[in-house]
């Protein structure tokens, strides 16, 4: 089985990252990380987010694939296309604080993910 996981150079993004690695060694799943740009990221930046995840799993000895999320895509349809794609069982996704005009303003991913994906998602916090 797969989960899948959606991955920013954040402390949102690695309380993601070590809950999806949780999850994938108690249920012996392989793990798809959707790495994405954060705006205005330098793209050296982007590699060296990319080159962490890739060295985190390694040292895990965890299954995965990493993929890069193209700019200008959006983050929710993407988590959720590779989700259904691969037939996940778990998409799992950080959560930051937000006041509840910038949740009206801005929208929100992650409540995009919680409503409209099919697979169960696991929402984390950082600490």
């Amino acid at each position: 089985m797969t989960i899948v996981v959606g991955y920013l150079a954040t402390a949102e993004g690695a309380a993601a990252l070590d809950a999806a690695m949780t999850e994938a060694t108690r249920r012996s799943s392989r793990l798809i990380v959707l790495v994405s740009q954060r705006r205005g990221e330098d793209t050296a930046v982007l590699e060296a987010s990319l080159e962490h995840v890739r060295t985190v799993l390694d040292e895990a000895g965890l299954g995965y694939e990493v993929r890069q999320v193209e700019r200008g895509r959006d983050v929710a349809d993407d988590l959720i296309d590779a989700a259904e794609a691969s037939d996940a069982e778990l998409i799992v996704i950080g959560l930051r604080r937000r006041s509840p005009v910038g949740e009206l303003i801005l929208g929100s991913n992650a409540q995009r993910i919680l409503l409209d994906a099919t697979t169960p998602v696991l929402a984390v916090k950082s600490a």
